[in-house]
């Protein structure tokens, strides 16, 4: 159980490399196009690069933000609930999430394969580089709050290299 908990730290830690660099790229990329574009030598490759990238920045970056923290709510209502009350809502939140990104799944790998033959214009890649990030993005997330959901009902924290993460 240890290496298990040691390899998803790992996976953890490149997952936030990964998130933090294509942040970064993305970043330099629309920069140096803006400047490009305005000196008449446009970048085109580099909007098609900055798409690709953003549709993973966007999922891996959404299991990175719920491993890290809950999901954003409300709580001045919810707050004042019975405990019991609390915690149902807590579950039913992670169940209905859960039933969304199953259906992301089921989905989203029949888009990923339908895109195999479209290609970005510049680069010359499939379309299926940025659609499986809908599937593979999905699958994390639930692992993630499958996680969550065992951690609150046994009452604990995760902690993935001292920090707590789950």
């Amino acid at each position: 159980m240890h290496q298990i908990q040691r390899l998803y730290g790992y996976f953890c830690k490149l997952e936030e490399l990964l998130v933090s660099t294509f942040i970064g790229v993305i970043t330099f990329l629309v920069f140096i196009s803006a400047l490009a574009r305005t000196a008449r030598h446009p970048l085109n490759w580099a909007q098609d690069v900055s798409l690709l990238l953003f549709a993973w920045v966007v999922f891996l970056g959404a299991d990175l933000a719920l491993r890290k923290a809950d999901f954003v709510r409300v709580d001045m209502l919810v707050s004042h609930f019975p405990a019991k009350l609390q915690k149902a809502l807590y579950y039913l939140m992670y169940f209905l999430a859960l039933g969304f990104l199953t259906i992301l799944v089921v989905y989203g790998f029949p888009l990923s394969i339908s895109n195999a033959k479209r290609l970005f214009q510049t680069l010359g890649i499939s379309y299926s580089w940025a659609t499986a990030s809908v599937p593979i993005g999905s699958i994390l997330l639930m692992i993630t709050i499958i996680l969550k959901l065992i951690a609150h009902w046994k009452d604990r924290h995760i902690v993935v290299q001292g920090k707590e993460a789950i």
